[in-house]
């Protein structure tokens, strides 16, 4: 059984020099029962941490385990982890700035910068806007649900666990299947559906547009400017650089299986690595005007109805922007955040709509995948209590 950790930053032994409680109403015991709360939902052994930033540099953290099955250290507090697709925001958020910049429009179609790439089977990238792909209104299908792609991942994930399939090559799987739905014309409701593809051809498409390959248009973009030290994408390396914890589950025969290291998650959809800290600093520099003009940061919190969460703890559900999901409060307002959901890590960033105050968790399996319905609930109930801590 992992060891059982919780501190908070002010606490005797464990903050950082500088470091002090976050003010309003949430303190350090209020995330500490919170987060014990999220790890029950996750099955009672994962690896949990929890940070708030709040305003004038307050934080408060909590965990709880240790940094992996048979360690007697504690789960490091500001853990590297794969953000899944918590990464379409950072693509997002590149495609919205070469919009600012005139490079791109988003209501380009995706045939005008990717000819014949979205072809066959019922698709037709002359009816995919860029906005589309962003916003998952485009019914393009999902590769990661082709049976091939899963029958890798799920039964034979150690002879491909280095996998880099190039994104062309995604694409190309996804277009062997036919569209869930052709996109609304304009002025009609639109459809939504979780797309995958979608952020790929994002990407494929900002590389033509920003003269670069989208790891270095993030890098340049966003991770530089904001000085975020433990953020990276690692394309094809498997490895994490700084602290992190190891990611096991159980294996078909009983078995461990370690998911630490892999190649999988590479791509504009799911490759950036980064840590609590880093995704406050990311989100609060998002809601406060420091990575898009007004305009563009208007346009990413238009929103259709989504689906595939469960409703807030505030009684009515959120909608999908572009690369964003903006979520009610009970306290009023909304929260914005994009969750992400990899191999056996699970990353639940969001900010206040004022961005003074911000929030993420890491979630990381010790033996059996999470219940995520389960894990949802209990995260959204930590994130409105710490966003309207000091809010009526």
């Amino acid at each position: 059984m992992a060891a059982l950790m919780a501190c908070t930053a002010g606490g005797a032994g464990t903050a950082p020099a500088g470091a002090h409680p976050a003010d309003g109403g949430y303190s350090a015991g209020d995330l500490r029962r919170d987060l014990a709360v999220v790890r029950a939902a996750a099955g009672g052994d994962a690896n949990v941490v929890a940070r708030v930033d709040g305003p004038g540099g307050a934080v408060l953290r909590a965990r709880y385990g240790s940094a992996g099955v048979g360690s007697k250290a504690p789960v490091p507090w500001d853990p590297e982890f794969r953000v899944a697709s918590t990464t379409k925001t950072f693509t997002a958020v590149v495609v919205l700035q070469l919009a600012a910049q005139g490079r791109l429009s988003l209501d380009d179609t995706v045939e005008r910068w990717l000819p014949g790439v979205v072809r066959g089977h019922g698709n037709d990238g002359s009816r995919i806007t860029v906005r589309d792909l962003l916003q998952h209104t485009s019914g393009i299908y999902d590769y990661i649900t082709d049976p091939g792609v899963q029958d890798k991942l799920v039964n034979h994930f150690d002879e491909n666990r280095y996998d880099a399939t190039p994104p062309s090559r995604l694409v190309a799987i996804a277009m062997r299947h036919a569209p869930l739905f052709t996109p609304s014309p304009p002025g009609s409701p639109r459809r939504w559906a979780y797309s995958n593809t979608d952020y790929l051809l994002a990407a494929m498409i900002a590389e033509k547009a920003g003269g670069a390959d989208w790891r270095e248009l993030v890098e340049h973009r966003i991770i530089a400017p904001l000085g975020l030290r433990h953020t990276y994408i690692p394309g094809e390396n498997p490895y994490l650089i700084g602290p992190h914890e190891r990611v096991t589950v159980d294996g078909p025969g009983g078995d461990l299986v370690d998911l630490t290291e892999e190649s999988y998650q590479h791509t504009a959809d799911s490759g950036v690595v980064s840590s609590p800290a880093d995704l406050d600093a990311f989100f609060r520099a998002l809601a406060t005007g420091r990575l898009l003009p007004a305009t563009q940061w208007a346009l990413m919190r238009q929103t259709v109805p989504y689906d595939d969460l469960p409703v807030p703890p505030a009684g009515k559900q959120g909608g999908y922007g572009l690369g964003l999901r903006v979520v009610p409060l009970t306290c009023g307002g909304v929260s914005y955040m994009h969750e992400g959901d990899g191999l056996g890590v699970y990353g639940r960033p969001a900010v206040g709509a004022d961005g003074r105050r911000a929030v993420a968790v890491s979630v990381t399996s010790t033996t059996a995948l999470v219940d995520e319905d389960r894990l949802n609930k209990a995260v959204q109930t930590l994130t409105d209590h710490a966003l309207c801590a000091d809010r009526s």
